[in-house]
Formats: C-alpha cells, structure tokens, sequence
C-alpha cells in the first residue's frame, strides 16, 4: 500500500493493518476510547502543515517513552503501570492489536498512554524535536527473505527520524529473535547516531530489569529461538 500527493512523500507500507474479526468488545473499545487516547493530530487529513504535536499540553512535563509497534500492548502497558510519572506513546498500525491495547488500558486503568493506530513514520513526522526520552522496538517484524530487508524498521528511512525525535542520551531498546535483524540492528542503528551499550555478553542475552515477556517472545521461546535484547543511546 502506498500513498502520495503533491505535499506528503512517497511511502510504501508493508504489513498487515486487519485481521480476524473485531468481537463486539473490542469493537466497543475502539468506539469509545481510540479518540480520548490521541496524542493530538497526526494523520495527513487533520495535520496537512505536519504541525509539531503539544506534548506539554497532552502530558504536562512528564517525560514522554515512544513504542514502535506495540503489538498486543503487554509490554507498553506494563511500563504505563510501572512508571506513572512517564508517559507513553503508542504505534501500531495492525488495528487488532490497538483494540487488545484498548482492552488492557481499561483493565490497568492506566492513564499516562496515548495511541496512534498507524504508522509510526507518521507519528515521528509530527513530533518534536528532542522530545522523546526512551523509544522501544520489540520484536519487529523480521522479513526474513533478503529482497526484503529494506522494509525492516533498522533501516535509516525510520531510524533517521526516530534519533531526530530522540533527546541526547535517550535510550532506544531493540528486542528480536532472529540473528540476522540482530545484524542488520547493530549495522544500521550506530549510522543513525546512536551507541550500543553492551559491555559483556550478560548485556544483550540476559533481558531488562524491567522487562516483561510478551506473546511473541514465548512464541519464539517455545520455538526454540533465542532472545536479544540490545540498549543504545542516542548521541
């Protein structure tokens, strides 16, 4: 899928926006709090101009994390949970996986979230710069054919936005199962202007304090894939 007029560029989208059908539940949640959650106007049709979101009036002066693709939203919701005084925006254009969200915000009652139900790229389009302190990628998308690779997001057409968004000294968390993405990470992640922070090998095998396992990691657990977790810092 791919849009473009005189304004906004060319972009290819690769990926899976529907799946099963919604249950009614889920469908209620996208009803009733998708647009409550907005962090204000970021698809082309309501902001043309890519006018810079207002951060400090969506969230006051707590620091703001950013997830790229968050799947079921386990993860994103966990970290709302834990750190209250952050808050926390999400990306995800599978809109199955943004009504499981929706479910799990109202079970947390976490209130320090915000979704966006699309593509991240639009998103970093439209947030400011240096205004994201932490940003995640969990389990992306592999692509595993080689023809494929440049749809990954370690590539510098998302990384490059992504470290303009990022604070100095902002921590950027990658997690995957497959070694070749953990090549092409630590290739295409330092080009962006960021280092990689392991000293040992405990670094990148042993996961984050912090950390909770999502369903595609006990997928790839039971599968018998073995987890990395890679921290870099923008510089």
């Amino acid at each position: 899928m791919s849009t473009s007029t005189p304004d906004r560029p060319f972009r290819n989208f690769y990926g899976r926006i529907h799946g099963k059908t919604l249950k009614k539940n889920q469908r209620l949640y996208l009803d009733e709090d998708l647009a409550p959650l907005s962090p204000g106007p970021v698809s082309w049709e309501d902001n043309p101009a890519r006018t810079p979101l207002d951060l400090a009036a969506r969230f006051g002066d707590r620091p703001v994390w950013l997830e790229v693709g968050f799947g079921g939203g386990e993860h994103m919701v966990h970290q709302a949970v834990q750190n209250p005084d952050v808050a926390i925006i999400g990306a995800e254009p599978f809109i199955n996986g943004v009504a499981m969200l929706l479910g799990k915000i109202r079970k947390a009652g976490a209130e320090n979230v915000a979704v966006h139900p699309g593509d991240a790229r639009d998103l970093m389009d439209v947030l400011p710069d240096q205004s994201i302190s932490r940003a995640f990628l969990l389990y992306p998308d592999p692509w595993p054919k080689k023809r494929h690779h440049r749809r990954r997001f370690v590539t510098q057409e998302h990384l490059e936005p992504l470290a303009r968004v990022l604070k100095p000294g902002a921590i950027f968390r990658v997690a995957t199962d497959i070694p070749d993405y953990v090549r092409q990470t630590l290739e295409e992640v330092p080009k962006a202007g960021f280092e990689w922070l392991a000293e040992r090998p405990a670094d990148w095998r042993q996961p984050w304090d912090d950390w909770l396992s999502t369903r595609y990691e006990q997928k790839a657990l039971r599968e018998g894939r073995v987890p990395h977790y890679l921290t870099f810092r923008r510089t």
